[in-house]
């Protein structure tokens, strides 16, 4: 049997007995290909801090790796790059995800989610990830690159489906996604040129044509994986710290009391469930030693953030929601250089999305007594959260 059998049913069941049993194991890829699973907190913060494991597929020995293969216009982003193109340019972006910036932010985020609270009435039952979650997100990314609202929901769409896709649809219907989404930035690149404006994609574009330090590939890859990104971790978090609450009414009812305590529950929500089963795949670049056990160059290795925030070696008692924990120090963000560039702009949706909700829906309980999550190895999320109000 696969050590890692069961995951994607029961991740934290197969997470704790991986971690009980040996710091790294040799499992069967989601492509049938080998890979290695790192699962200790330990040993995956240090895994991804270290510069022996890349995120360059070229790395990959043949035959080891078969991954989701985006166009090159697609794939020359910060997910596939090491330092000296991954600091140029997470440099140049790092300006649209400063506190300062995100401080800026919250009013016009605090009313996308009151509007969307509206557009619910003061009662009845709705999916919370459809009308909530999701938008809200998609908004403020849209919002902050500056993509036109006709074309969000679209986005939704293709973001889904490259995050879970419908396994009866088969690998053309993310073909179709990617091909449609190449699509559209290009045209929308070419608009911006025409006529800029206001917001982060003109600045990039800005960048690239007066300095040149942006080729055109990374430019596209850049505003694909903001996008990208930046939907899929916050709706994945917000329906998980809703459902969470839930499931821990004491919990609940301690943060209706105190909502001051808002910024430590994002937290040790994002510690409890995060958006990320797994982090991007890696590859060493000469044979490392993880917790003791040498992995050869080339081969997969997936460190896992949700199993490493589930060590009792770091957390008491890790399996329980516990608000008024100290959560700091937890992965599910990521840590060193690729440590996740919108994590302030996360964390932020998140607390506002949750201040809102709790505030206009005080009676607000769960529809449904066993919602259902992704089908999905890397991202934690759900695929709906009918809830009445």
């Amino acid at each position: 049997m696969d050590p890692a059998d069961g995951l994607l049913d029961h991740p934290y069941d197969v997470y704790r007995r991986l971690r009980d049993t040996a710091p790294v194991h040799r499992i069967a890829g989601p492509d049938g290909t080998p890979a290695w699973i790192v699962t200790r907190y330990d040993d995956v913060r240090a895994a991804l801090a270290d510069p022996r494991l890349s995120l360059d597929k070229r790395y990959a020995t043949a035959g080891t790796y078969k991954g989701f293969s985006l166009p090159p216009a697609l794939d020359a982003n910060l997910l596939n790059m090491d330092p000296p193109d991954h600091t140029r340019i997470r440099r140049l972006v790092g300006r649209a995800f400063t506190p300062r910036r995100i401080e800026q932010l919250r009013g016009p985020i605090r009313r996308t989610a009151d509007r969307l609270l509206d557009e619910l009435g003061s009662h009845g039952t709705a999916d919370l990830i459809a009308s909530y979650a999701a938008p809200l997100p998609i908004t403020v990314i849209c919002d902050l690159l500056g993509i036109p609202d006709e074309h969000r929901l679209d986005f939704r769409v293709w973001t889904d489906t490259l995050v879970a896709p419908d396994a009866a649809a088969g690998p053309a219907a993310a073909k179709e996604a990617v091909v449609a989404m190449l699509g559209f930035f290009t045209r929308l690149l070419a608009d911006k040129r025409r006529e800029p404006a206001d917001d982060l994609l003109s600045d990039l574009i800005a960048v690239r044509d007066e300095g040149d330090r942006l080729s055109e590939d990374e430019l596209m890859s850049l505003a694909f994986l903001i996008l990208f990104a930046g939907y899929e971790n916050t709706v994945q978090l917000i329906g998980n710290a809703v459902l969470a609450l839930f499931q821990h009414p004491g919990q609940l009812a301690a943060l209706r009391e105190d909502p001051a305590r808002l910024p430590a529950a994002v937290e040790e929500f994002l510690r409890y469930e995060g958006p990320a089963l797994l982090a991007i795949r890696r590859f060493p670049v000469e044979d490392v030693t993880i917790g003791g056990v040498t992995v050869p160059a080339g081969e997969t290795v997936w460190v896992s953030p949700s199993a490493a925030n589930r060590d009792p070696d770091r957390f008491s008692d890790p399996d329980r929601l516990d608000l008024a924990r100290d959560a700091s120090g937890h992965l599910a963000l990521g840590h060193g250089i690729h440590y996740c560039l919108g994590a302030p702009l996360a964390r932020a949706e998140t607390e506002i999305a949750l201040a809102a909700l709790l505030e206009r829906f005080p009676d607000l309980a769960l529809a449904e007594p066993t919602p259902r999550w992704r089908n999905s190895l890397r991202a934690r999320g759900l695929l709906a959260l009918q809830v009445a109000y």
